[in-house]
Order: structure tokens, then sequence, then C-alpha cells
């Protein structure tokens, strides 16, 4: 039981920290001393001590020896590789969704998540535009059944989530992007392989294409 508690304590910390980063509240290049984190989360060091390691460990922060931890910065470098590498998964595991022709009652989420971003773009509210976005990705994760697939493409998310939040009213409003969802969502319906595959690859490299230059333009690649 104390072993579970325990267990519970670090996933606790280990979800709010990563929150916080993913979010920017802790943003690229904040360091503290591991007591000061503990006091700002409300815990015990412990559990964040544990929680920092494995944040570590998923390229979110630097533990430093007698200092405390510090939140990486967003390489335009790193985002370079991240968007090559889901560029090259994202739009297979999707197509194999597609070929087994999934049922409306399969696509209920990624239908909410496209008419939120559909809804949420017309009031130009970003901030629920992207949590649409997320829930469209993570439920296509869901659905397309590849348990170390999901687990290995949501710690790039993590990564990736932070440069759009810090990027995001830097660029046009996400007409484009909008339209793909839904091209995205019309082809896995259709149970069309080929043309969800092709137009996921060009979501992901358009996106990819926008993100890094706006990191280069703004130098933002060595925040």
């Amino acid at each position: 039981m104390a072993e579970a508690t325990k267990s519970s304590r670090v996933d606790d910390a280990y979800e709010r920290l990563k929150e916080e980063i993913r979010t920017n509240r802790m943003p690229s290049g904040y360091q503290a001393p591991e007591p000061e984190i503990a006091v700002r989360l409300g815990m015990s060091r412990t559990p964040v001590r544990e929680a920092l390691i494995r944040l570590e460990a998923e390229g979110l922060v630097e533990l430093i020896p007698r200092h405390g931890a510090r939140v990486l910065p967003i390489r335009a470098a790193d985002m370079r590789e991240i968007y090559e590498i889901l560029t090259a998964l994202e739009p297979d595991a999707a197509a194999r969704l597609a070929a087994r022709k999934p049922s409306d009652e399969e696509l209920t989420q990624l239908e909410k998540a496209t008419r939120d971003m559909e809804a949420a773009l017309e009031k130009e509210d970003l901030d629920t535009w992207a949590e649409a976005d997320d829930r469209f990705h993570l439920a296509l994760l869901e659905l397309q059944g590849n348990r170390r697939l999901k687990g290995f493409v949501m710690s790039l998310y993590d990564q990736a989530h932070r440069a759009r939040i810090v990027t995001m009213r830097m660029r046009d409003l996400p007409r484009k992007s909008t339209e793909e969802h839904r091209e995205i969502l019309e082809n896995l319906r259709s149970g069309d392989a080929e043309a969800t595959r092709r137009v996921f690859r060009e979501h992901r490299r358009r996106a990819a294409d926008e993100l890094l230059g706006i990191l280069e333009k703004y130098r933002l690649g060595q925040l």
C-alpha cells in the first residue's frame, strides 16, 4: 500500500510538472532548486525528485547537481528532428487505421475535436483551437492501436507542444491546418488509406516548415 501511495505521488508530481512545462508556465531556461519546485507544487521533495528524473529522460529538463533543475531550451534542431520522426510514423499509422475503415462510433472523438477546431477558428480562439488539435491527435493515437508507437509519439508531442504554444500567436490563423484535419477525418471515414497517408504527411511537413521558419525568423531556436 505504501509503495502504491508513493508511486501515485510521483505520478502526480510528474503530470503537474509536465503540464507546467508544456504550457510554458515554467518556460525555457527556468531553473530552480528542488526544494523550491517542491514548494511550488505543495509536495515533498522525494516525489518531485523522481518526477524530474523522468522528465530529464524525456528531454524536457536537465538536472544540475547542487543547482536543481532547468527547463531545457526549445531548439530548432530538436524540433526539426521531432517533426521528421512524426512525419515518418504518424501518416502510416493513420493509413493503417483507415485501411480497416473505422466506424462512425470509433471516430466520434475525432469528429468532435475537428468541430471544436472549426468553431474555435471562427472565434479566433487559439487556446481552444490548440486544445482541440491535441485531442484530435491523441484520439487518433488511441485508435491506431499500437501501444508502443503511442507511447513514443506522445513523448515527442510533449516536447513539440511547448514550441507550438510559444509560437502560436506569431503565425497566421490555422485555417489550412483545420482544413487538413477535416480532410484526414473524412479519408479515415471512407477507408482511403493512401489519401489519409498523403494528407497527414503534407500536414506534418507544412506544420514543421511553419514552426521552424518562426523559430529561425525570431531567433527563438535557442530559447
